[in-house]
């Protein structure tokens, strides 16, 4: 992407908290009066600090990963497994709640303006959610102006509601409204500071983004992902300090039934175009933030598969080319939270900072290991950035952590703890599995001689014109014999493991042909099993089908059709190897490929699938 596009594309979630962080602050403060509200500029100036910090602390990390490093991978690669598992829990929850706050703070604009739509925030909420999950199983990305434009406009109607405002300011010599009369409920004390700090401080969500997606820019892509880092953090900060400013200047105070940007528009533009355009703008930009999510969240549960700590079936890319089951599960559990904490986004901000700042601090702790152990030219001052970054976001997970513990943070931490209990048995799972099914010396004995297919069920299709032989012809189930039958196994072989090793066995045991099929997922990872069959003693004929996208049953459907179509006279038989669990729960971790097949194949006359199973 050119920096034009990644600018807007990348930042949306980040630049989308305005709509949210400064209220979150200051639905603290307010708790304690006018007294309380007087922090709110300290307490701003402190979160911008925070933003540039850790802003500099992702140059570093961009520099150090040009092929991408969130914060699972950095933890993982600099700190070990748990820690990496914790960062992955924390972009999770993260990602969970950037749909569930986005979508809840875009209604809350959206309201803002059209107050009829209050009661059914929750309704409409839950809708634009599954229109986001049926866009992106659909594979729709985020690319192209298009996606552009709802950022950009955000920026421009804050900048310019921010102008506006500091120019009326100016004409009464910055003397700040005064704020309507307000009854405390609380002292303006050290722990109502450092909630409302931990409040506003999600306004800093998303500035992990650039990092995660580098990759994406066009060369030199990991100077163009820092320049864009840094244009997005300056942007934040401009907004973030501009709207706090103004509503300390105008006197605003936050209402239950109208957004803070909301009155500072209405202040400030009156009802008009501008008003109209800027809560537009805010929901559209809020809606994109959402977006976001749809692209991350699968990825990490992709990357959890990838290293088995986490379902197979995350690993597995639908027709759209779409991680869909990832996006399911995002789309479940943002819809069932949005609804449970009534469409409203203030109960959400706890539980929103503990899964940002945790994912924060361990991925710049894992960065200061990074710099330590490699000591490059300029190590210690990328350490030093990263270990003030950590350092930041370590206090605000903590603050956030136990100021917000009863009001929401005590189920962020639990569902951390439960996330890394069930990953790492999940990965215990896998390691059994792995070492059941390993080869090892005589386990499975090689077929006796060499069994082959017939010469064309492999090689080019056979003439199935009106001049072709009737036995090529003929695909109906006619066979009343066993002469008539001429069957064909076919063994789909994802690894040479002991599984793999007896349904070979089992189909060269019926005494007919036999052809092994491997789906591989790249040239390299072909030649690799090619070698490895050619180790084992190449006994029987291999075909070797390359799926990009790492899907198993369509290409392998494909390869059979077409084996199919060349050779109706052919009885197929596929043989799966099928790993068969102790427990019903450890079914749900592995693939269940024979159901799939078979009802791929049901409509296809000749073909039988049968399994051989393998019990651990």
């Amino acid at each position: 992407m050119r920096k034009l596009v990644a600018l807007p594309v990348l930042s949306a979630d980040a630049l989308s908290s305005v709509a949210y962080g400064p209220e979150a602050m200051l639905a603290v403060l307010v708790l304690a009066g006018g007294a309380g509200l007087r922090f709110s500029v300290p307490i701003a100036v402190t979160i911008v600090f925070l933003m540039l910090a850790v802003g500099v602390s992702y140059r570093q990390t961009i520099r150090a990963y040009p092929h991408g490093g969130g914060s699972y991978i950095v933890a993982t690669a600099n700190l070990g497994r748990v820690p990496g598992l914790a960062a992955a829990a924390g972009l999770m929850t993260d990602y969970i709640l950037t749909v569930a706050v986005s979508i809840a703070s875009g209604m809350a604009a959206v309201t803002s303006a059209i107050p009829s739509l209050r009661p059914d925030v929750v309704p409409i909420g839950v809708a634009v959610i599954a229109v986001l999950l049926a866009g992106n199983l659909r594979g729709v990305r985020q690319a192209g102006a298009l996606f552009a434009a709802p950022t950009y406009a955000f920026v421009l109607a804050v900048l310019v509601l921010v102008a506006v405002g500091l120019s009326d300011a100016a004409g009464r010599d910055f003397h700040p409204t005064a704020t309507p009369q307000l009854s405390a409920t609380e002292s303006a004390g050290l722990l109502l500071v450092l909630r409302a700090f931990a409040s506003g401080s999600t306004a800093m969500t998303g500035i992990e983004a650039i990092s995660n997606a580098v990759p994406a820019f066009k060369p030199t892509e990991w100077r163009n992902a820092r320049t864009t880092l840094t244009w997005m953090v300056g942007l934040l900060v401009v907004l973030f300090a501009g709207t706090v400013a103004l509503v300390r200047l105008d006197g605003i105070v936050p209402s239950a039934n109208e957004t803070v940007l909301s009155q500072l528009a209405h202040r400030t533009f009156g009802s008009g175009f501008l008003y109209v355009f800027t809560q537009a703008a805010t929901a559209a930009i809020l809606l994109l933030a959402a977006n976001t999510a749809y692209n991350d969240f699968p990825r990490v549960l992709y990357l959890l598969a990838r290293d088995h700590q986490a379902p197979r079936i995350f690993l597995r890319l639908g027709d759209r080319l779409a991680f869909s089951n990832g996006i399911i599960l995002l789309s479940v559990a943002a819809a069932a939270i949005y609804a449970a904490f009534g469409g409203k986004t203030g109960p959400l901000i706890p539980l929103y900072a503990v899964g940002v700042f945790l994912a924060f601090t361990l991925s710049q702790t894992g960065m200061v290991v990074h710099w330590w152990r490699l000591r490059d030219r300029h190590w210690r001052k990328s350490l030093a950035f990263n270990a003030t970054g950590a350092l930041l976001a370590a206090i605000v997970f903590v603050t956030a952590g136990v100021t917000k513990f009863t009001e929401g943070a005590w189920f962020a931490v639990l569902t951390v703890g439960l996330f890394i209990l069930v990953t790492t048995r999940i990965r215990h799972h896998y390691d059994t599995v792995r070492a059941a099914v390993a080869l090892h010396p005589h386990a499975v004995e090689v077929p006796s001689r060499t069994v082959t297919p017939p010469g064309a069920g492999v090689g080019p299709p056979r003439a199935t014109g009106p001049g072709a032989p009737s036995e090529a012809r003929a695909e109906a189930e006619s066979e009343e014999t066993p002469e008539e039958v001429h069957p064909l196994s076919i063994v789909p072989i994802a690894t040479l493991d002991q599984a793999g090793m007896r349904a070979l066995a089992y189909a060269a045991s019926l005494q007919q042909p036999v052809l092994a099929l491997h789906i591989g997922s790249s040239e390299d990872e072909a030649r690799r099993f090619r070698a490895y069959w050619d180790l084992w003693g190449d006994h029987l004929p291999l075909k070797i089908v390359l799926s990009p996208y790492r899907a198993i049953v369509a290409p392998l459907v494909d390869y059979i059709e077409s084996l199919h179509h060349q050779r109706p006279d052919l009885t197929l038989t596929v043989v799966l190897p099928e790993i068969v669990v102790r427990h019903w729960y450890h079914r749900l971790l592995h693939n269940r490929l024979a159901a799939r097949l078979r009802r791929a194949l049901r409509p296809l006359p000749k073909v039988v699938v049968t399994t051989v199973p393998f019990h651990v």
